[in-house]
């Protein structure tokens, strides 16, 4: 198997909602995009398998010297292999790799944040410059595009926070800020026993009504010379945004299921997306 393939490979079985985006793009962008998008999954993928935080840290402390490594002109994983080519062409810098493992350490080292300024410094690491990254990657002018990208990056972030609570919660983790939790009178014990209430309806709405705000926030930030080229994020944020509506519409019954979208309806938004241009 060719470094291309693993990486195609990679991005297809994650089933993830970027890999519809990657679709629509021209071969050396999506060739681009779909290896460094293989990288993070491999990064991530060492925290959510854990089964010893002690062989996790020893996985990512692998992985930070693989990037020096790549970037000294001696990738030896087939991910680093099939992204070294892009590199240069798509300004894609080692601290930005070093960044997504960063907020990947932070889950082995922080299971619980104090207020949505701590969230929201770890949203930045494993989703801010992953944003950053991509916007280069799809094609970038202007300077604005690249605070748009780090805020779709947060919106889609906190989407993925709100769906997965109860799976988080089984791994002994709680994203949602302890300061809001208690302005809302939730408890962990509630959260990790799947015990659902008014109260906790309430934190969750008020979880979405910011994730909403900032879909908004990242798109008002999109220059008009840039629209054309950033479709890709328009798409994976119609599909996550969709995919926020679907939890608020079932009324946040997230503690025991992880609600998704069909391939086909992903699909379907991102060709919508695709012909309208927003």
């Amino acid at each position: 198997m060719t470094p291309e393939q693993y990486v195609q490979d990679k991005a297809a079985k994650s089933g993830s909602s970027f890999y519809y985006a990657f679709l629509f793009l021209p071969p050396p962008r999506r060739a681009a995009i779909t290896a460094f998008y293989a990288f993070c999954r491999e990064v991530d993928d060492v925290v959510d398998e854990m089964v010893d935080p002690g062989v996790a840290a020893t996985k990512l402390a692998w992985w930070r010297k693989e990037v020096t490594d790549a970037y000294a002109g001696r990738p030896s994983h087939p991910v680093m292999q099939a992204l070294m080519p892009h590199v240069a062409g798509f300004d894609i810098a080692p601290t930005q790799l070093a960044a997504v493992i960063d907020g990947c350490q932070m889950d082995l080292e922080q299971a619980r944040y104090l207020d949505f300024a701590g969230l929201a410094r770890y949203c930045h690491l494993v989703a801010g410059v992953v944003g950053e990254v991509a916007s280069n990657i799809f094609g970038r002018t202007e300077a604005s595009t690249l605070e748009y990208a780090r805020r779709l990056g947060l919106a889609m972030q906190l989407t993925n926070i709100i769906r997965d609570v109860g799976d988080d919660a089984r791994r002994g983790r709680i994203y949602l800020p302890m300061s809001e939790m208690k302005q809302f009178d939730v408890k962990a014990q509630e959260i990790l026993n799947r015990g659902y209430s008014d109260r906790f309806t309430a934190l969750m709405t008020f979880q979405a009504e910011r994730a909403h705000r900032t879909y908004d926030e990242a798109c008002a930030l999109l220059a008009e010379p840039d629209r054309a080229a950033q479709k890709p994020g328009l798409m994976m944020a119609n599909i996550y945004r969709a995919l926020l509506r679907e939890i608020e519409a079932d009324g946040f019954q997230v503690l025991h299921q992880r609600t998704s979208l069909t391939p086909l309806r992903k699909l379907w938004i991102a060709m919508r997306t695709h012909w309208r241009g927003r």
